[in-house]
């Protein structure tokens, strides 16, 4: 007796488009705040006396809901409504459903065989499930929906949410249904990639451990394993077609090789910038050495060319603090390591009047007020389970979450963009970010905020082998913008892992394994022209090329890139750093 076909305690009549509507909503807030299945884990609905009551009841909950997670609940309800976002009515053949969403639109309970076709609904990102009852057009018809009880039978081990919805009228207009669609949504922007209030930064199973400190793999990171595991949209050919076509421009070598490969909600942030909906870009750095290594560049110059393709703003955060809350050595050393890393930044040639570059400590003053707001929404267990803290810590790690969504979020920048909420922000970063900003996006709507559009890149590998990302604290894993060409030279022939074999007459004979050898995978991520690229990946693995002539073309490329960078750094000033981390020019007011 689920949400598709529950028999009402009352005559028919009683039952609302209300009453259904708001049955999506809640569900939706209750798998994200409780982490738990979206299908399979309705036991009943149940219709109150009173018009738009009743109770959903949620099975296999061995333990009773706690306050906050009540209270998170109906916070995360509320803003749904307040989102006003539309409801979608299609008819798909059961085969087809089942194919494609498994249970997942399913209670628990058996449909019957002769059932063929079905009718889903939807909430983006939200909630999806098999129902015949009338549902209004947008969450916004609903007005308010109050959650007055939760009950908890350890015994059937199920909860009863009673809930009541007042809408401003009684007669909402109901949304329209699709009956001839050919392509459906697919799964992942169905229900939710996120929980509320809970999530888990690590993973730590099958031989990987990433997180936003460590990044190892015995045989090579599994990108599907984190796709599946942080509930990550993949990046497919169709995005990446319409951003050329949105840009007007090739799409950038890191979006043709699938190099930057998941996203969140990067298909909302191009419907608003097609309504003319504009956005902003948001990265950062955590300052830890003098100079940033090759692998540091990877965000930096793909977020360049967003910046340049889109013609948008860009914020860069330099979190010195965070340095001093995670690493050794004093403050004020990271503060000044943030100015010189700084330098390298604006010389990967960003736009000086569209780009803000800040310190944490410099700006903390402006940003405080978004930052405490955020604080207030983090509880210690949220920070514990999110990031793997314990009661060893020092309190400014469970406090630095807050400092890191800050920027993701246009009311932190007063200078650039008023008192607007209506912007979002897409952020570039690695993967092993994504939990600070799964996060960031659980927290937003209870603020009225946007939430952060996220797109991920792989790692880039240390020169020793896939088996961790290149770090500044190991110089021979890295190839630092501070090396001469005679010291990259030396890296790469003594350090970069060959997929080669040990003879060049065995090459000849079997050729590379180019899946597991270093230099080809640092070409993937520095040559643009994708045609050399094949013909240098096909003659390795046939055996026409041997390692040493891969590496020496990769060490043709890292030096042309790091002697071009160095050239460009000479001419980055104190006075050019003061221009970029200048928040009031006027070039920064852009709406």
């Amino acid at each position: 007796q689920g949400l598709q076909s529950a028999t009402p305690a009352m005559p028919p009549a009683t039952r609302t488009a209300i009453f259904d509507s708001a049955l999506h909503v809640l569900k939706g807030a209750v798998v994200s705040v409780l982490r738990i299945p979206t299908g399979k884990s309705t036991e009943r609905v149940t219709v109150g006396k009173e018009a738009n009551t009743g109770v959903l009841t949620i099975g296999n909950m061995a333990a009773p809901v706690s306050d906050e997670q009540q209270k998170t609940i109906g916070e995360l309800a509320n803003a749904k409504i307040a989102e006003n976002v539309p409801y979608r009515v299609f008819k798909i053949s059961r085969s087809k459903a089942e194919e494609l969403y498994g249970e997942t639109m399913y209670d628990n309970f058996k449909v019957p065989d002769s059932v063929t076709e079905l009718r889903l609904v939807t909430l983006p990102k939200w909630s999806l499930n098999a129902g015949i009852f009338p549902i209004a057009k947008s969450t916004g018809l609903l007005g308010k929906i109050e959650l007055t009880k939760f009950k908890h039978n350890a015994n059937k081990k199920i909860v009863e949410i009673s809930f009541a919805v007042t809408p401003p009228s009684a007669d909402p207009a109901l949304v329209e249904e699709e009956n001839d669609l050919t392509e459906f949504p697919p799964l992942d922007s169905c229900i939710p990639g996120e929980a509320a209030g809970e999530c888990e930064a690590v993973t730590q199973s099958e031989g990987q451990t990433v997180t936003p400190w460590d990044v190892e793999a015995e045989g090579g990171i599994d990108y599907e394993k984190l796709i599946r595991d942080f509930g990550c949209s993949r990046v497919d050919e169709k995005l990446v077609q319409r951003i050329e076509r949105l840009t007007g421009k090739k799409a950038h070598r890191f979006l043709r090789r699938g190099l930057f490969f998941s996203h969140r909600d990067l298909t909302n942030l191009l419907d608003n910038y097609e309504k003319g909906v504009p956005f902003y870009l948001y990265t950062g750095r955590g300052p830890s050495s003098e100079s940033l290594h090759m692998g540091h560049l990877i965000p930096f110059t793909f977020t360049k060319w967003l910046q340049d393709a889109f013609d948008v703003p860009l914020v860069i955060q330099l979190t010195d603090d965070e340095k001093f809350f995670f690493k050794e050595g004093s403050l004020e050393e990271f503060h000044r390591l943030g100015y010189e890393n700084a330098k390298d930044i604006i010389a990967c040639g960003f736009n000086p009047d569209k780009t803000f570059i800040f310190s944490n400590l410099d700006y903390m003053g402006t940003m405080y007020p978004v930052v405490v707001k955020l604080q207030r929404m983090i509880t210690y267990n949220q920070a514990k389970g999110c990031f793997g803290f314990d009661d060893s810590r020092n309190i400014g790690q469970s406090a630095f979450p807050a400092i890191q969504a800050a920027p993701s979020f246009p009311v932190a920048f007063p200078s650039l963009f008023g008192n607007r909420t209506d912007i979002m922000c897409l952020i570039p970063q690695a993967i092993d970010q994504d939990p600070y900003f799964r996060l960031t996006r659980d927290i937003a709507p209870r603020l009225g905020w946007q939430k952060p559009a996220l797109i991920h890149s792989k790692f880039f590998p240390a020169l020793q082998g896939y088996q961790t990302k290149m770090g500044a604290s190991v110089a021979n894993s890295a190839v630092f913008v501070t090396d001469t060409p005679k010291l990259i030279k030396e890296k790469i022939n003594k350090h970069a892992f060959s997929g080669g074999k040990d003879t060049a007459e065995e090459q000849r004979q079997c050729g590379a394994d180019i899946t597991v050898d270093v230099s080809v995978a640092y070409l993937e991520y520095l040559l643009e022209d994708d045609e050399e690229l094949a013909t240098i990946k096909s003659k390795y693995a046939k055996g026409e090329m041997l390692t040493g002539e891969v590496k020496q073309r990769l060490i043709g490329i890292c030096s042309d890139i790091v002697t071009e960078h160095q050239k460009q750094r000479k001419e980055v000033t104190d006075e050019v750093v003061a221009h970029f981390m200048n928040p009031h020019r006027p070039t920064l007011k852009f709406f």
